[in-house]
């Protein structure tokens, strides 16, 4: 096995606030927007984002939840292992609400499948958007797309991408992982 950095730690500082001033250019004050990281791995970059857009930007009163896809997932049963869902958090309406979905890796595009008929359970949203740090091209088994994204990536079926936070992790890096 070899890994190779995709991300180093300066990058990511880098694109976290290329997509914070994104997301400021197309949602202004967040008056009607909330953000929705999908659990279990988009928690972490939704929390990233939402410190950059109140601490360093000075956006204020921005809704953030969390979504648990695990049971909306067409591959659910499929698995040999037992799956451990995670908390859904989201303690406001959706309705009328642009919602910016949030997501580390976009790959197949199942787990985004998975996000849009979850979050019926909350409501109609007017819109929904995709934000993700890395967008594994050529690897999409649905026609989902995001709408800001960190990095484009280039990688075989049998290369992953890993995505390490410091919080969870210990370390800010993304990796470009081959058997």
């Amino acid at each position: 096995m070899s890994q190779k950095v995709l991300l180093s730690s300066k990058d990511i500082h880098i694109i976290l606030h290329r997509l914070a001033c994104q997301l400021i250019e197309n949602h202004l004050d967040f008056k009607n927007t909330v953000l929705i990281g999908i659990q279990p791995r988009g928690k972490f970059l939704a929390d990233r984002l939402i410190k950059i857009l109140q601490e360093e930007y000075q956006v204020k009163d921005i809704q953030l939840g969390y979504l648990d896809i695990t049971f909306y997932r067409d591959d659910f049963r499929r698995g040999d292992k037992t799956l451990e869902a995670n908390k859904t958090q989201i303690d406001f309406l959706v309705e009328d609400k642009k919602i910016v979905f949030i997501d580390d890796v976009l790959y197949t595009g199942r787990s985004i499948r998975a996000a849009l008929t979850a979050i019926q359970s909350f409501g109609r949203p007017a819109e929904i958007e995709l934000l993700t740090l890395i967008d594994r091209r050529f690897s999409r088994h649905l026609p989902i797309q995001p709408d800001y994204r960190g990095r484009q990536v280039d990688a075989i079926n049998e290369e992953k991408v890993k995505v390490m936070w410091k919080e969870n992790e210990g370390e800010d890096v993304i990796y470009l992982v081959s058997n």
